[in-house]
């Protein structure tokens, strides 16, 4: 025991303690940590916020001449088609002779396209304008012997006056003179017979040709040289309806025809603007124009026909493309002035916003809306739907940022995550 008594002792040469050291690293802790808090807490409760869709309040502005963007009212998809086509056909059946077009070839209104095998009706018109010729020179045989018979008449008429002619002979030169007579209209009448058939012939041979009914573009072609057509089609050739051998289209006046639920056939009008646009090119829309809407309805489908008719069409718009029309609400222009600039006041701004931002609560209708990451519920006056958006007359500005479908549980004033 002594000897382990002999082991201790003070080394007085060694560093003092620094016992003040952990104190000073808790400060710090605590001071970062007094610092990190409020970032940590925003971040928690921006993590626990929850997630919203958004969407902005966008201001359409027109001026009352309607030069700028119009409000959408409905939108329909459709076909492209051309207002006159034609399936050009024969008038009388045969065999192709030539064919002078292919898809695409224009063609002049009354230009021929086509022509069927004709030599027997050129032989029927030659045979007929013999028979014209034969019919014309009995004429003139006839007319001949008419003139000769009424010289007779006027001398035996003489010579009875005389008393030298008898009675007998008189008779016998009226007879003769009305039997030429009777012979000349004969050989008239077998001209015009002659004539007639002339001109049934050549209608005949006019039929084998196969004109073009207006100006346009040949869009299919049905028919080969060579093949056998008739006006009601040929058997086993189900690609030529009614003997058609080309489809034309006049490609100037180009038009959608869409369909319509009879819920919405009222917000149309004739006459209203449209803008189109094909599915093929989706980022160059077309201006339209309401045309013509049907005058029945389809009672199985509930639906009315529309065309809308594509005021600038270009060389993209073909027969038969996809198009998507949007229906556009016409405003009135204002009333000219002589020289006065149109004034600010005719310039009409409307707040449009989409309809799924809009909730009602006891009769009231009011929106989200997002400044920063707080949610603030707002009082909004409506207007009318446009699509799937709906005028905002007041509440809202044009830009501001609302929470689409917002949840039950959103709170006025309460931190949301945008989606």
């Amino acid at each position: 025991m002594p000897s382990d008594l002999s082991n201790l002792r003070i080394d007085r040469d060694a560093p003092p303690r620094r016992r003040w050291l952990p104190w000073a690293l808790l400060l710090v802790l605590v001071v970062a940590a007094a610092g990190v808090y409020p970032s940590a807490r925003a971040f928690v409760e921006e993590r626990r916020a929850p997630e919203a869709e958004v969407a902005r309040a966008v201001q359409p502005v027109m001026s009352a001449s309607g030069d700028s963007a119009q409000l959408p009212v409905l939108v329909a998809t459709g076909y492209v088609i051309a207002r006159r086509s034609s399936d050009v056909g024969v008038k009388a059946g045969g065999r192709l002779a030539s064919i002078r077009f292919e898809e695409g070839t224009k063609v002049r209104k009354g230009q021929v396209i086509a022509d069927i095998e004709h030599a027997d009706i050129e032989a029927q018109l030659e045979a007929a304008r013999k028979a014209v010729a034969e019919a014309e020179a009995q004429l003139a045989q006839a007319t001949a012997a008419h003139d000769e018979d009424l010289r007779n008449l006027e001398r035996q008429r003489a010579l009875a006056k005389d008393g030298i002619a008898t009675t007998a002979t008189l008779t016998a030169a009226e007879a003769a003179a009305a039997v030429s007579a009777a012979r000349v209209r004969s050989a008239e009448a077998a001209i015009a017979s002659a004539q007639a058939r002339t001109r049934v012939t050549g209608e005949a041979l006019e039929n084998t040709n196969v004109r073009a009914p207006f100006d346009g573009v040949v869009i299919k072609k049905r028919a080969e040289v060579g093949e056998t057509v008739s006006p009601f089609g040929v058997q086993g050739q189900a690609t030529r309806e009614g003997g058609a051998i080309a489809t034309i289209a006049d490609l100037r006046e180009l038009e959608v025809q869409t369909e319509v639920s009879e819920n919405n056939v009222a917000k149309l009008t004739p006459g209203m603007p449209a803008e189109v646009k094909l599915q093929a090119y989706q980022d160059h829309p077309f201006k339209g124009r309401l045309r013509e809407i049907f005058p029945s309805a389809d009672r199985a489908k509930s639906i009315v026909e529309v065309r809308v008719s594509i005021l600038d069409p270009d060389e993209r718009v073909k027969p038969e493309m996809s198009a998507s029309v949007t229906f556009q609400e016409p405003h009135a222009p204002r009333a000219e002035r002589a020289a006065d600039p149109p004034p600010a006041a005719s310039v009409v701004s409307i707040v449009l916003v989409p309809k799924r931002t809009v909730v009602e609560q006891n009769g009231q209708a009011s929106v989200w809306v997002v400044s920063g990451a707080t949610a603030t519920r707002r009082a909004v006056t409506l207007g009318p739907e446009r699509l799937d958006q709906i005028e905002v007359r007041s509440g809202v500005v044009p830009g501001e940022t609302l929470i689409v479908n917002p949840p039950q549980t959103l709170t006025d004033h309460a931190r949301v995550r945008v989606k």
